[in-house]
C-alpha cells in the first residue's frame, strides 16, 4: 500500500517542525552536492532557520558563485521576441539555410558527386573552378617546396660556418702546439704522439683529410 500525499503546509507543532526543518535540511545539502559533483555544475545553496542561524553550502567558493549569478541576466531581464520580430527574421534565416544547402551541393560536385542534371554549361563551369582549385594547390605546393629547400639551405650554411669556426680553433691549437714545442724541445716526442692521436681522431670525424 503506496505512501499517502503529504499536504504542503505549514507545520504548527513546533518540535515536528524543527525536526522537519533538520531533515530537509540535510537532504536538500546532500543532493545540492550531488548535482555539483554528477553534473559538474556550480551550486549554491542559502538556508536560514527560523531562529536566525545560517547553512549554506556551495560547490566551490559562495562568493564566486553569487558574483556569478548577480553577472547572468536573468529570464525577466531578456526582452521575448515577438511574433512580429520572428517574421522580419525569417527570410533571413531562410536565405542563410538556401545558401548553405548551395554549399554543401557545390561541395558534393567538387567531390565528383551529384553531377547528374547538370547541364553542359555547367558541367564546363565546375570543371574551370576545379582546374583553378588544381592549380592553386600545385602553387601552394612549390611555395612550400621553396620553403623547405630554402630552410635546408640556410641550415647547410649554419654547419659550414659551425665546421669552419671549429677548423679555425684546431689550427690555432696547432699553432700554440709548434709555439710550445720549440720552447720545450725535451717535449717533442710526447707532443707528436698526442698531436698524431688527436689528428687521427679529427680525420674520422671529417675535420681534416690526413693523419699528421
Amino acid at each position: 500500500m503506496g505512501r499517502g500525499k503529504i499536504e504542503i503546509k505549514k507545520i504548527e507543532n513546533l518540535n515536528n517542525r524543527q525536526v522537519t526543518f533538520s531533515k530537509r535540511r540535510a537532504g536538500l545539502l546532500k543532493k545540492a552536492k550531488e548535482l555539483s559533483i554528477l553534473c559538474d555544475a556550480q551550486v549554491a545553496v542559502i538556508v536560514i532557520s527560523t531562529t536566525g542561524r545560517l547553512y549554506e553550502y556551495s560547490s566551490s567558493s559562495m562568493e564566486h558563485v553569487l558574483a556569478k549569478y548577480k553577472q547572468t541576466p536573468h529570464p525577466s531581464e531578456i526582452a521575448p521576441v515577438d511574433n512580429e520580430s520572428k517574421s522580419d527574421l525569417q527570410p533571413e534565416v531562410s536565405a542563410l539555410r538556401s545558401e548553405l544547402a548551395k554549399m554543401h551541393q557545390l561541395h558534393r560536385r567538387m567531390m565528383g558527386k551529384d553531377l547528374a542534371g547538370l547541364s553542359f554549361k555547367e558541367l564546363q563551369h565546375l570543371e574551370h573552378q576545379l582546374a583553378e582549385g588544381i592549380l592553386s594547390v600545385k602553387d601552394m605546393k612549390e611555395q612550400v617546396l621553396f620553403q623547405q629547400l630554402e630552410n635546408s639551405r640556410l641550415q647547410e650554411e649554419k654547419i659550414k660556418l659551425e665546421n669552419q669556426k671549429l677548423s679555425e680553433q684546431i689550427e690555432e691549437l696547432r699553432r700554440n702546439s709548434r709555439h710550445y714545442q720549440e720552447n720545450h724541445p725535451s717535449e717533442n716526442t710526447c707532443w707528436a704522439s698526442v698531436r698524431a692521436i688527436c689528428d687521427c681522431r679529427l680525420k674520422r670525424e671529417g675535420y681534416i683529410n690526413n693523419c699528421a
